[in-house]
């Protein structure tokens, strides 16, 4: 009897198939052949629809057969509709080109976000396009994510040199970074005013402040997701960009050219950019000090980007990125490189599509300080792992699976002249599974990861889940909540709010303890949080948005180097616990040629080593964003933007008094009453972070002009000015000469570019 209903049940559910088709395809710019995402494709008269990916895919699937009129469209836009027959079982394959309308491209980026509102539950992501980053005045006359990233709500620079990016209580080495699927382990340059990413040919940022989905793993805090650009199809392109900070070159070269009549395109990208700056500031910015600004990058990046038939894709790219800040106290180095492959299938009769992707990064950095202590830390290791999406009506399924492997190699020696040295290998697998469905008013994605952490025999289940419920039109409540684990360990002290030295360690494969002397199993030794968000959206007339989210973060497990050891037979690793909780604000309003943004974070952040309870050095009470521009001219070819920045004091640890720091290396026999100490030594409070420096405030503002000639050449010039009322925000103070240094004084850029 079972085996007849059985065979009943799948009788019908064939049966109920085959009446039915699906409809799919690309969606590209006519232009230049790049994918546009978060277009929308809808089957007019009824309430089957979807919305494109980044590659500009999108999937209608059980579709009833019949006769359909397809409406295709993102504002900016030309809308196309365009007859379709749906037939038995079969699969309607589109390859779509949408031209511009120049009177609505600045609509572009509002109706993206619109859609994704309300198709998607959107809970602490906050979606950064390159039109929005040049919203901003720039320093140093080019726009860039890491001066874009610190007026993002929740997210904190620790300054303008040296600074880092902490994002609601995570520190950065709690937060991921990727580019095209690579991971980037120290994504900032020195100076704190660049990162390694170039806005010309970024296509979309998603900053994860928390509740991040689980195809994300390996990190406890927060997600920066960046995708590039395939390039110009169509003719070869590109942009020479020069000011006193750097210079810059982006080249686009249409290898195969699109054509709408064929399936086969390739392009490829090329994109380098160098920092003079330590040389051309003794010239132009004498009045930093005699050694000007001693920072100096390079970065380089290439892709190759493939489109054959209807459904493949294969993209490869790579970079390599070099700083070298040269201080009296010390000199500083790091590189980068990764090289990557995204191999992206759609077949033709299936709602499956599938993602393969290879990548190799390493990280190498080194600190030699005028006392002779060499610091070194590397970072490296492997990424593959395959993406599946079933598409399913009015959502989807996603699941995947990953293998990484990492390298570390690290060599320290703290304060107490203990060495801590790592060098270790470490596999570790993950698969994960989501939902995505959007119901009535409620969008609801549900799923899970599973961690394991070859090194230390540790799995981690983390169960993830986010849910939006569209009130009104103008009006959605949402909610998230999650497990979260990682295996990386930084090497940063929270005695220093500014520190260049970035290093990284494994999970240690050795017993842990806290300031107690409480020891921990090695099964433990994995970093975990959970998270909890609560958010409202608000869409008010004229294009006015409003965006609050209270967050709360456990971190029921961390480890830092152990900054109490005197003795080698004392556990190098510190085993804490910490939270973070607070409210982002964010408003938002683009109306014509107007742009203003504010956000305001209320913030705190708390670690307890067993021992005390005290505020990491990048607790920031307050922490306020303003930003202002307007375009004018008949032609939209001025624009005018100012923005300011005020932030509450960070804490430090406070200086109880001074010491000879002899040399007693002979020991007992060691003749100190009669040696000269050729240092001083520093009493810390027992009370760790028990102070505070004073508040930051920066105005930078800016104005541009550009000029088009003939459709075939465009050039911009760029006027600028950083801390334009001087505030002088500390960098540091030296103790020993009770010295105070400052951050970045008044700073004025013209940058000129052309563009062809």
């Amino acid at each position: 009897m079972k085996k007849i209903i059985t065979a009943v049940f799948v009788c019908i559910s064939v049966f109920v198939f085959a009446q039915k088709g699906n409809v799919k395809g690309f969606i590209y710019d006519k232009a230049n052949g790049e994918p546009i995402p978060y277009a929308t494709a809808r089957l007019e008269t009824t309430d089957f629809g979807a919305a494109t990916d980044e590659q500009g895919f999108f999937n209608i699937p059980n579709v009833p057969v019949g006769s359909y009129k397809i409406n295709l469209s993102y504002i900016g836009y030309e809308t196309l509709i365009q007859d379709i027959e749906i037939g038995k079982g079969k699969t309607v394959n589109l390859k779509i080109s949408l031209g511009v309308k120049s009177t609505e491209l600045k609509d572009v980026e509002i109706s993206a976000e619109k859609q994704r509102k309300v198709t998607e539950t959107r809970v602490s992501v906050i979606s950064i396009s390159p039109m929005e980053m040049r919203k901003m005045p720039t320093v140093g006359g080019e726009a860039d994510i890491a001066q874009y990233l610190q007026v993002l709500p929740g997210v904190i620079s620790t300054g303008d040199q040296g600074g880092q990016v902490v994002i609601r209580g995570g520190t950065p080495i709690q937060t991921k970074f990727l580019l095209d699927g690579i991971t980037v382990y120290n994504p900032f340059h020195s100076i704190g005013l660049f990162s390694t990413y170039e806005t010309d040919i970024i296509k979309n940022v998603d900053v994860y402040t928390g509740g991040f989905p689980a195809q994300y793993g390996g990190r406890i805090s927060a997600v920066v997701d960046v995708t590039t650009r395939d390039g110009n199809k169509k003719k070869v392109s590109g942009k020479i960009t020069a000011s006193p900070f750097m210079a810059h070159a982006l080249l686009e070269i249409p290898v195969i050219k699109f054509k709408e009549d064929k399936n086969t395109s390739a392009s490829l990208i090329l994109n380098g950019k160098f920092s003079y700056l330590d040389q051309s500031s003794k010239v132009l910015y004498p009045y930093v000090g005699k050694e000007g600004l001693p920072y100096s990058f390079y970065d380089v990046y290439g892709k190759f980007s493939v489109t054959a038939g209807k459904g493949i894709k294969l993209n490869l790219s790579g970079f390599n990125f070099t700083d070298k800040a040269n201080y009296a106290a010390a000199s500083y180095k790091w590189n980068t490189f990764g090289v990557g492959m995204n191999f992206y299938v759609t077949p033709a009769n299936s709602n499956l599509s599938l993602n393969t992707h290879v990548s190799y990064s390493q990280y190498k950095i080194t600190l030699a300080e005028t006392d002779g202590l060499t610091r070194s830390s590397l970072v490296g290791g492997f990424d593959i792992g395959m993406d599946f999406a079933y598409y399913i009506k009015s959502g989807e399924v996603k699941y995947g699976l990953d293998v990484e492997g990492t390298r570390t190699n690290f060599d320290f020696t703290n304060p107490f002249k203990q060495r801590v040295v790592q060098d270790q290998n470490t596999t570790d697998l993950s698969v994960y599974f989501m939902v995505h469905k959007y119901v009535k008013k409620f969008v609801v994605e549900a799923g899970g990861r599973f961690q394991y952490y070859g090194k230390i025999g540790g799995i981690s289940p983390e169960p993830r889940f986010s849910m939006k419920y569209n009130a009104t039109d103008y009006l959605r409540f949402k909610v998230a909540a999650g497990m979260y684990s990682q295996n990386l360990i930084s090497s940063k002290s929270d005695r220093d709010v500014v520190n260049l030295f970035t290093g990284f360690l494994t999970g240690p494969d050795e017993t842990a303890q806290d300031a107690t002397g409480k020891k921990y199993d090695k099964i433990r030794n994995m970093q975990r949080s959970v998270h909890a968000i609560f958010g409202v959206e608000l869409d008010l007339p004229k294009n006015i948005t409003v965006n609050i989210e209270p967050y709360y973060k456990y971190f029921w497990h961390l480890f830092n180097l152990n900054r109490y050891k005197q003795f080698n037979e004392e556990s190098n690793y510190l085993v804490e616990k910490g939270d973070a909780f607070g409210l982002d604000v964010m408003f938002n309003w683009k109306y014509k040629g107007v742009y203003l943004y504010a956000t305001y974070s209320l913030a705190y952040s708390h670690r307890n080593d067993g021992a005390q309870t005290y505020a990491p050095h990048f607790d920031r009470r307050h922490n306020v964003n303003l930003i202002a521009a307007y375009t004018f001219g008949k032609k939209s070819d001025w624009e005018i933007s100012a923005r300011w920045n005020m932030g509450s004091g960070f804490p430090f640890t406070q200086t109880q008094g001074f010491y000879e720091a002899n040399n007693l290396s002979n020991g007992i026999t060691s003749n100190y009453t009669q040696t000269n100490a050729s240092n001083v030594g520093i009493i810390y409070d027992a009370k760790l972070n028990a102070g505070r420096l004073p508040y930051y405030h920066r105005l930078d503002m800016g104005i541009k002009k550009i000029f088009n000639i003939k459709d075939k050449l465009k050039i911009e010039i760029n006027l600028s000015v950083s801390n334009v009322y001087n505030r002088k925000n500390i960098f540091y103070f030296d103790r020993v000469h009770y010295t105070r240094v400052n951050q970045l004084p008044v700073i004025p850029s013209l940058a000129v570019s052309f563009a062809f």
